[in-house]
């Protein structure tokens, strides 16, 4: 039977290297309450150095609670453009609805009152208590399960929400009451940037790897245990961009399920051929004067993956009304109409635009 591992002997280790090994963040420059809750939030699933641009952005035109709670829709989601998972941000903004009408405009600074605001969970509460407030409760995510799962060289599949509460209640065990935040901090940024979850880990700047057991043991490629997820839908789109002049069709996506609320390029399930789309567009009252096909491509979102084919169509008048779409100036692309990452293969995204991510049509060049 193997021994047990005594997690205290991490600590010091871990927080000597991370005070001298922690990046610089603008999240943890101030790291106030909101300020920690917007960047943790926006780390879900997506790079540190692509949050960056985006968070600072959010934070100056919506720097506290109540700013964020009274924003309107359309501008919400425009300016989470580019970070996916729209729903999250909508779920921010009930959550600080909330906190306006419960708390004074004031993330309360308990750790069980956060996790029951709108899409704040385990993880998110235990960020922003810790960190925020300095309440010593961990914040387990899955860098933090990878590197103690392999320090310890543990075989339980992570995927096992058994397993997550497990590992919560030994960190919460020996967490360091007035360095909280700093071990809940060190522990992810070990994972970032030392005990990576792809290739080999970078074990000799690692400050356990005098005591972690899956490098000693050489298993560092089993660990940690991870299920396989479900596979994903395969969905194909064929996606049609429609211009005419300085003007692009837009469509609004109903208000519930995926990218609900949205607006998007009209598109039509399956690949359809270039007569196909032409057949296609002449039902919807439209005539194409030019068509030329677009670069394959696809969208990958947790449980559907998009394949998609696409035709840039130019059109000569724009007086038609169609259902739920209108046809909007490119540039007003930029400013109002929150378009989802999904179509931005679709389109070039223009490095130098002020809105990080955003799709800027008028660079398109459909017919050259």
């Amino acid at each position: 039977m193997r021994e047990p591992f005594d997690l205290t002997t991490l600590i010091e280790p871990l927080l000597n290297w991370f005070k001298d090994h922690a990046r610089v963040l603008p999240w943890r420059n101030e790291p106030t309450p909101y300020r920690v809750w917007v960047s943790e939030i926006m780390l879900q699933q997506t790079r540190v150095e692509a949050v960056k641009p985006y968070f600072d952005r959010f934070l100056k035109e919506l720097p506290d609670v109540a700013a964020l709670s009274d924003c309107p829709e359309e501008k919400l989601l425009k300016l989470w453009e580019g970070l996916g998972y729209y729903n999250r941000v909508r779920n921010m903004q009930i959550a600080a609805q909330t906190v306006m009408e419960n708390y004074h405009g004031e993330l309360p600074a308990d750790y069980e009152a956060l996790t029951k605001l709108k899409g704040i969970g385990h993880y998110t509460a235990g960020a922003i208590a810790s960190i925020a407030f300095g309440i010593p409760v961990p914040a387990v995510d899955g860098n933090v399960l990878r590197v103690i799962s392999r320090v310890t060289e543990d075989d339980a599949d992570i995927m096992k929400a058994s397993v997550r509460t497990a590992m919560e209640q030994d960190l919460l065990e020996i967490m360091p009451e007035k360095r909280a935040g700093a071990f809940n901090q060190a522990l992810m940024e070990l994972g970032a940037t030392v005990c990576l979850p792809n290739g080999a880990p970078l074990c000799e700047a690692c400050p356990w790897k005098e005591l972690c057991r899956a490098r000693k043991s050489g298993r560092w490629r089993e660990l940690p245990v991870k299920s396989k997820a479900k596979a994903r839908r395969i969905e194909e789109k064929t996606v049609l961009v429609i211009k005419a002049e300085d003007k692009v069709l837009l469509h609004k996506r109903a208000n519930k399920g995926l990218l609900a609320g949205l607006y998007e390029f009209p598109n039509v399930d399956g690949h359809l051929k270039e007569e196909e789309v032409i057949i296609y567009l002449k039902k919807m009252g439209l005539s194409p004067i030019r068509l030329k096909k677009l670069e394959d491509s696809r969208h990958i979102f947790s449980h559907i993956e998009w394949h998609m084919t696409g035709y840039a169509v130019q059109i000569d008048e724009t007086e038609q009304e169609y259902q739920n779409m209108l046809f909007v100036d490119v540039k007003e692309t930029e400013e109002q109409y929150p378009i989802p990452a999904a179509f931005s293969s679709m389109v070039r995204t223009s490095p130098c635009s002020r809105s990080p991510g955003s799709i800027v049509i008028q660079k398109i060049s459909c017919f050259a």
